[in-house]
Order: structure tokens, then C-alpha cells, then sequence
């Protein structure tokens, strides 16, 4: 089927809202930094504070429970698998998460003390992709990508549906952006909204950037970069015709703007990996004098996934207890 019959429309960001309310925390806007001085303060979408850490659990929840299956595959930098592996385990179901050379060790092991599976490849996020899909291929294993699917869209969608009902006068909205999952489920909420969607990524992975000057989708080296979710290779099937027919920008940032823009939203009070401040620092580059939004899209730092992991430890724990 081709990829334009699959893809996702307003309504299935309702239905993708719908279907995961149970499943996830509707996150506050926070009054965040100013760009300029005497500017009017960014506003902070917290999807720091989501359910498993970050945005994607909205887009891993409306895809599992929108397919029925009993094992689930898929390749991650490690958000995804975290918010596939908390669902997994709350379901009953199997799953098995492929991770790329560089991906980091504590997101890795919060993915197995989650009760998932890891499978390590050497090369970047395209070879873990195509990992992935062969373990699949293998046998009766339903593949969750990470963005490039219509429901993980519309899921992730729901995080620009969010921003706009609850602040409807927002001029520019800030999405961090490596797979296009987040970015392309923003444009999609905002089809008819007047807001400006800019989408921020890594220096070193301009993969939407330069594949939209060049009017198609480019496949990238593998980039290194201190935001270890945001190293995508390509744009996606799905994502990139969402994306270029609604993106108005496209912004990069270094690795030294990224580490400054989570110190910043650290002295804001929200605990933010480096992926989570990468629309921020997008923002404060913009300098622009506008009413904007940035989405912090994950928090998973190394003391949250220590937590997370004795949690579900403990929780198991006492879950065996009960039924001893």
C-alpha cells in the first residue's frame, strides 16, 4: 500500500487522543526562559514529565493498542523502547528492542529492567533499523518503528493538538526533530492552525534540512551528537511528505546550544535529557519577539532511568509477593 492511502489526517490524531488517554499524562505548558530580553517568556510543553519520560509513549501506546499482537519488535535510540517496554509489560506482551552503536547504556538497561529484550548492532539508526525489520520478518513479531508509521504519528501528534487547544495564540511552536515522528504529528495538528512549526535538529544530522532543500528524502552518515535520540539517518516514508508540506522552518544547533538550553531549563526547574532541550535551543538561536512554545520532549537523564528501573524492580517485586 502507498505510503499517501496511509497517511494519518486530523481525525486520527482524535482518535489517537482517545485511544491513549488512559495510557498517558496530558503534560502542562511551563513558563519557561525568555529569547530576548525583555521578551515574552517561551513556554515549555513537558513532556518530560510523561508517562516512561518522554512524548513517545504517546506514539508507542496508540500503535500497540490499535494492532492486536503478542510480540513486538522494534529499533530505538532508547525512549521508544523505554515506553514499549512499559506498555509490553503492563499488556503481557514480548518485545524486543534493536539499539545502535553509541546508544546509551542506562537507557539500555532501564529497557531490560523493564523485562524487554535488546539486541545491539554495530552502524548507526538505518542498520538498526533494517535490524529490526528482519527480526520481524522472522516470525509472527509486529514492528512499532519509532517514527515512521501513520498511528506512532497521529500519537505523537497529540502533543501539537495539546499546544494548541491550550494555548491557541502561539505564533511559533519548537519540535526537536530525528526521526520526524514528533515534527511530522506536529504539522499534522497544526494543518489549519496559522501557528509557524519549526522544527530544530543536531548540527551533525540535518537530515530533514538538507533533504527538504533538495526536494527529497537523503540518507545521512551517522552524525555524534550529545541529543542520542535526535541521530537519524533519513527522513521517513510517512514523515517526510507530512513535514514538507506544512514545516516553515528548519533550525540547527551544536552540541554547546543544547547542553546551555538544558542547564537553562535545569534552572527552570525541569529536568530535561539533551534531546528534550534541543527546541529550546532552537528557540533561543531564533531570537525571536514571539509568543512561542518548545516542546521538552523527554527527561530521561541518568538519575530518572536509575529511579525507573527500581521502581519496576520493586513493583515486580512485591507484584510476585502478593501472588506467592
Amino acid at each position: 500500500m502507498k505510503a499517501a492511502a496511509l497517511r494519518p489526517g486530523p481525525a486520527d490524531l482524535a482518535a489517537a487522543a482517545d485511544r491513549i488517554a488512559r495510557h498517558v499524562v496530558r503534560t502542562p505548558l511551563l513558563a519557561g526562559p525568555s529569547a530576548r530580553p525583555g521578551g515574552p517568556r517561551i513556554l515549555l510543553k513537558a513532556e518530560h514529565l510523561q508517562n516512561g519520560g518522554s512524548f513517545k509513549t504517546r506514539g508507542a501506546a496508540n500503535a500497540v493498542l490499535a494492532l492486536d499482537a503478542v510480540r513486538l519488535v522494534t529499533g530505538s535510540s532508547g525512549n521508544h523502547g523505554i515506553a514499549l517496554a512499559r506498555l509490553a509489560s503492563s499488556l503481557g506482551l514480548r518485545l524486543t528492542v534493536v539499539l545502535a552503536a553509541g546508544a546509551v547504556p542506562a537507557k539500555a538497561a532501564a529497557i531490560r529492567a523493564l523485562g524487554a529484550r535488546t539486541v545491539h548492532v554495530s552502524g548507526g539508526v538505518a542498520e538498526r533499523d533494517e535490524r529490526a525489520r528482519e527480526l520481524a520478518g522472522r516470525g509472527d513479531a509486529l514492528l512499532v518503528p519509532s517514527s515512521d508509521h501513520p498511528l506512532v504519528i497521529a500519537g505523537q501528534g497529540t502533543v501539537g493538538a495539546e499546544v494548541l487547544a491550550d494555548a491557541p495564540d502561539t505564533e511559533t511552536l519548537y519540535v526537536p526533530t530525528g526521526g520526524g515522528g514528533l515534527l511530522a504529528g506536529v504539522c499534522l495538528a497544526a494543518r489549519h492552525h496559522p501557528v509557524r512549526v519549526v522544527g530544530v535538529e543536531p548540527a551533525t544530522t540535518p537530515r530533514y534540512a538538507r533533504s527538504l532543500a533538495a526536494g527529497r528524502p537523503l540518507r545521512l552518515p551517522p552524525g555524534s551528537t550529545v541529543a542520542d535520540g535526535l541521530r537519524g539517518q533519513c527522513p521517513g516514508t510517512f514523515t517526510y511528505p507530512i513535514v514538507s508540506d506544512r514545516v516553515d522552518d528548519m533550525i540547527a544547533v551544536d552540541d554547546a546550544e543544547i547542553l546551555a538550553a538544558a542547564e537553562l531549563l535545569r534552572r527552570h526547574g525541569a529536568e530535561a535529557e539533551p534531546s528534550g532541550a534541543v527546541a529550546l535551543a532552537g528557540a533561543l538561536r531564533a531570537r525571536r519577539r514571539e509568543r512561542a512554545v518548545a516542546v521538552v520532549s523527554g527527561g530521561n537523564t541518568a538519575a530518572r532511568l536509575h529511579t525507573l528501573a527500581l521502581t519496576h524492580a520493586l513493583t515486580g517485586a512485591l507484584t510476585k509477593e502478593k501472588t506467592s
